[in-house]
């Protein structure tokens, strides 16, 4: 009898094992079909987008209105956005396609400038023009190659979670017709010439993505890139020190200086051109805080001071993970120059300088020709929402959608519970830019 009944007991397991490891197996099923399904749509709605971009941009070269150009632009910048969309939602962070996505990017940032532009004072010029037609010829090769992978992937039922698969173990990547056919089209828009597009589309900020701004006009030699090196890094043993050089057709010649030691480890890059340091940065454990963010501030003024910039007010600061993050402005008479800015990072254990970014202020400082504002301070704040609490006040110099440098006043204010930086052009009146300050998070874990 209890033979019988373990028996049954037994059988009963295992038919409940089995139903289990169905449903489980059912469910597995369901997310990958589910999966395979989102990869589906997103990349045939790419393939659809970039049609559709080649288009519009064809019809935008076709039409001889300014008036309707406009709103034509704002339609090839939406579908580009679409475009972006559909590619961050396929497998592909272990396929680089960063190339397709900066075109993407590219094109979207040149019809949005366009569009906001008025078109009746200021049309399209013939380099805009040219550029145009450039990027009608390269979204045609980008649409041809998405196709051919269309088409071969539903002739041949090929499943998107393969490629995901492929792409993770590294197997048979080689005989992957979906990848192959990806990286044909990222090697096609690598192979755009970057003056046809890039430069054209930076428009009149294109000189500010140089270095314009390097002291000392002799090139200093390895062994005076090394010693900057160890005395901004504070390596005690110089041979811990590897230097590097950057290849021809850089923006500018630099020296790269790297160390790892124990737990620290460095990077730094330094110009020939005067020895001019444009990034470091620093990593080790960060202990308890023992400083505080002032305290952080009073030490990156310091620093910014000692490596010969001036004039440098602070533009803002933070805290993270007991690090201080400052930003400081180019004051020019008063006027705060948002385009020469510096970063530097504190450690707040110890007040150690962890980071220093100073490629903006390298690449667009310079003495301007300051204009007087036509309209009065007071005359900007009557252009402000009247519900904003405005608290403190500037005259900055930032660059507008356009990228041109404009001369505004900046309101800093509150409305309701949030804060925004409202910046008014001193010269027309007209409201350029409102930008919401991000506050604290809420620690939801504490609640």
């Amino acid at each position: 009898m209890k033979r019988w009944i373990l028996i049954a007991l037994l059988a009963v397991v295992v038919a409940g094992t089995a139903f289990w490891g169905y449903q489980e197996h059912q469910e597995k099923n369901a997310i990958l079909i589910q999966a395979e399904n989102n990869y589906q749509r997103a990349f045939h709605n790419l393939a659809y987008h970039v049609d559709l971009l080649h288009d519009e941009i064809g019809t935008a070269l076709a039409m001889n209105s300014d008036k309707r150009l406009s709103p034509q632009m704002v339609e090839i910048w939406r579908l580009t956005s679409e475009a972006s969309s559909d590619v961050s939602q396929l497998p592909l962070a272990l396929l680089p396609f960063n190339k397709t996505e900066e075109f993407l990017s590219q094109i979207g940032d040149f019809t949005y400038r366009t569009a906001v532009r008025n078109l009746d004072d200021s049309p399209l010029t013939d380099k805009e023009t040219d550029t145009l037609q450039q990027l009608y010829k390269q979204s045609a090769e980008i649409e041809q190659e998405l196709r051919k992978v269309q088409h071969i992937a539903l002739e041949e039922n090929l499943r998107w979670m393969d490629v995901q698969l492929a792409l993770a173990s590294d197997d048979d990547q080689g005989d992957n017709t979906v990848i192959d056919g990806l990286k044909t089209v990222e090697k096609t828009v690598k192979g755009f010439s970057e003056t046809n597009v890039e430069s054209s589309i930076i428009g009149t900020s294109a000189e500010n993505h140089q270095y314009n701004y390097l002291k000392g006009s002799k090139e200093i030699s390895e062994n005076e890139a090394l010693r900057i090196s160890k005395d901004i890094l504070k390596v005690k043993d110089p041979s811990k020190i590897k230097l590097s050089e950057t290849g021809d057709g850089a923006d500018v010649p630099l020296y790269t200086a790297t160390y790892v030691s124990d737990d620290r480890r460095g990077y730094m890059d330094i110009t020939k051109q005067g020895g001019n340091p444009i990034t470091l940065l620093k990593s080790r454990p960060v202990g308890e805080k023992k400083i505080s963010l002032n305290e952080g501030m009073e030490n990156a003024t310091k620093y910014i001071k000692q490596l010969g910039f001036k004039n440098m007010v602070l533009f803002q600061s933070s805290q993270y993970d007991n690090i201080g993050a400052f930003t400081y402005l180019y004051s020019q008479d008063g006027v705060r120059v948002y385009s020469d800015a510096i970063e530097v990072k504190v450690a707040l254990d110890n007040g150690e300088i962890l980071g220093l970014t100073a490629q903006n202020y390298m690449k667009n400082h310079r003495e301007r020709s300051i204009p007087k504002p036509e309209i009065s301070n007071s005359e900007a704040k009557e252009m402000v929402n009247p519900n904003v609490d405005i608290q403190e006040e500037f005259l900055a110099i930032i660059d507008n959608d356009l990228g041109e440098e404009i001369l505004a006043y900046e309101f800093l204010g509150v409305y309701g519970d949030d804060t925004y930086r409202i910046f008014i052009n001193a010269l027309n009146g007209r409201e350029e830019k409102v930008e919401k300050l991000g506050g604290s998070e809420i620690n939801y874990a504490m609640n």
